[in-house]
Order: structure tokens, then C-alpha cells, then sequence
């Protein structure tokens, strides 16, 4: 009774949201093969742990509190004859909390508070925490078609960071659909059977780590990559789905600098200002291997 009541709290959730299903749970795990330091001695293989979980929580019938819990591990590691650079562990808590109101059947808002220990997890103090918040205005425009327009703020490490936002949710037929935030992530998929999805996915986004690590001189990482790759995504059993993924890191970087050298902002990949000097040598981008298992909450017509 418990875990039925629990299930008809996020489908109810989801539907004031109005998607037409929700990832509860994800958890992935990447790999990027050894690539060459762009100095040409010795090279650099790269993993990435990720896990997200959702909890929608129903206020009322026009008003939710939601939750959006992301984790991921990012692992650098070098070569023997790399002497230079100590290896990278960087680890990311997302958290993304605040209220969506419902204004009718068709329109909607969201605002969401999105604090983030962003680190090495080694000596944390304040400059590990950054703060930031999502604004979103949702608008149906169809039984097929859902769109979102707002905006991303974020206190990052190298200086303020605002990302405009898209969202589309659309069943552009009954075989195609296209879903994504746009720029951060998109899907376009092809309806196989019941069963097997496939298409191409693309992510992106920069984001930097405060370094507690004596080896890195109280400096700060920045991390940017931009994963293009082709899916297959296969219903295991029930709501479960396995999903490998293959695809190329276009412009991959892992960057050192100076704490407090920043840049004057950011708009999306835009930056104004930029005179900083890395403090490391970088790796070549690269292809990438991703395996995802996925919990998956289909909302009924």
C-alpha cells in the first residue's frame, strides 16, 4: 500500500509537470579511451560515474515541490611517462529543489533553487559550494508538443555563468521524437518496436571544481566536453532500460588555473574577458563508451 501510494504521488507529480514520462533513476557509467597530451608525451584515459534521482512531491493540484539529485565522478588518469600532472578526481552534488505552478492545462512555471558542492572532496570549505537557479515558463502548444523557455544562473569558479534554455518535449510522429534541454542536452529517437529505441544524443556543459589538494595548488579545474553519440535503448523488464551509448568528446578539456583567475562571464560556450593561463597540459578529445540503467515512469493518455 505504501509503495503504491509513493508511485501514484510521482505519476500524479509528473503529469502536473506534463511530460510524457519522467527517468526516476539513472545510472551510468563512461569511459573514454587513452588519448595523447597535447604536448605529445604520454596520454590520459578518462571515467565518468553518474547517478540522478527525481522526487516530485504534490502540494496540490496546481503546485509542486520538486527534487532533482545529480551526482558524477569524473577520473583523470595519465600515463607512466606523464610525470607532470597529478591524476584528477572531481565530484559534483547537484541538487536542484523549488516550486513548479501549474497556471492551467496548457501553461506553467518553474523555479528552482540549484546549490552545488562542486570539489575534490579534499579540505572543503566555501569556495567548494556554488549557488545558482533555473527559471523556466512552460507552454503546450499540442498533445504532441512541449516547450519550455527560461534561463540558467550559476556562481561558478572561473566567474557568473548564464546559460538560456530551451526545453521540447515532441512526438514529432509516432515512430520520431525529439526531446531535450537545449543547449545542455538533446535526444532525437526512432521507435524501433515497444521495446528498442535508437537515435543520437548530445551533452554539454562547463563546470569548474574548487581543488583541496595540495598538488594542485589551491587552484580550480574546469571541466568542458560536449558528448555527441548514437543510443540504443532497450526495456530490459517492466520500467527498467539498459542504454549503451558510443559517440566522440568534441573539445574535451580538463584546466587548471590560478584560484580567483576568472573570466568576466559567461553565456553559454560564449566567454567575455578570458586572459587567463592554464596551469596544465591537456589531453585530446576522443571517443567515448557509456553504459546507462535507467528506472523509467511512463504518464498515462
Amino acid at each position: 500500500m505504501r509503495s503504491s501510494l509513493i508511485l501514484i504521488v510521482l505519476i500524479s507529480g509528473h503529469m502536473a509537470v506534463s511530460q510524457s514520462s519522467i527517468d526516476l533513476l539513472t545510472v551510468s557509467y563512461r569511459y573514454g579511451p587513452a588519448q595523447s597530451m597535447e604536448n605529445g608525451l604520454g596520454s590520459a584515459t578518462e571515467q565518468v560515474l553518474f547517478l540522478n534521482a527525481k522526487l516530485p512531491i504534490v502540494l496540490n493540484q496546481q503546485n509542486i515541490w520538486y527534487n532533482d539529485l545529480t551526482y558524477q565522478g569524473s577520473y583523470v588518469n595519465y600515463s607512466d611517462d606523464v610525470t607532470t600532472e597529478p591524476a584528477i578526481g572531481l565530484h559534483q552534488f547537484i541538487l536542484q529543489t523549488g516550486w513548479v505552478r501549474k497556471l492551467n492545462e496548457d501553461q506553467a512555471f518553474q523555479v528552482l533553487l540549484v546549490p552545488r558542492l562542486m570539489s575534490d572532496l579534499e579540505h572543503i570549505d566555501g569556495d567548494h559550494f556554488q549557488f545558482g537557479g533555473i527559471g523556466l515558463y512552460e507552454q503546450r502548444f499540442s498533445d504532441n508538443l512541449l516547450m519550455r523557455f527560461g534561463g540558467m544562473f550559476n556562481t561558478d569558479r572561473f566567474g557568473p555563468m548564464f546559460v538560456p534554455l530551451i526545453y521540447a518535449d515532441w512526438n514529432i510522429s509516432t515512430k520520431w521524437f525529439l526531446i531535450g534541454l537545449v543547449p545542455i542536452y538533446s535526444k532525437i529517437g526512432y521507435r524501433m518496436t515497444e521495446r528498442m529505441t535508437i537515435g543520437v544524443s548530445q551533452f554539454g556543459l562547463i563546470t569548474s571544481f574548487q581543488m583541496g589538494d595540495p598538488a594542485f595548488n589551491d587552484d580550480y579545474i574546469e571541466r568542458k566536453s560536449i558528448d555527441l553519440s548514437v543510443f540504443v535503448r532497450y526495456q530490459v523488464t517492466g520500467n527498467i532500460y539498459l542504454e549503451p551509448r558510443v559517440g566522440y568528446a568534441v573539445g574535451r578539456s580538463y584546466r587548471q588555473f590560478n584560484s580567483g583567475d576568472q573570466v568576466d562571464y559567461r553565456i553559454a560556450i560564449l566567454t567575455v574577458g578570458d586572459s587567463r593561463t592554464q596551469q596544465n597540459t591537456s589531453f585530446d578529445p576522443g571517443i567515448i563508451f557509456d553504459l546507462r540503467f535507467v528506472y523509467n515512469l511512463p504518464v498515462p493518455d
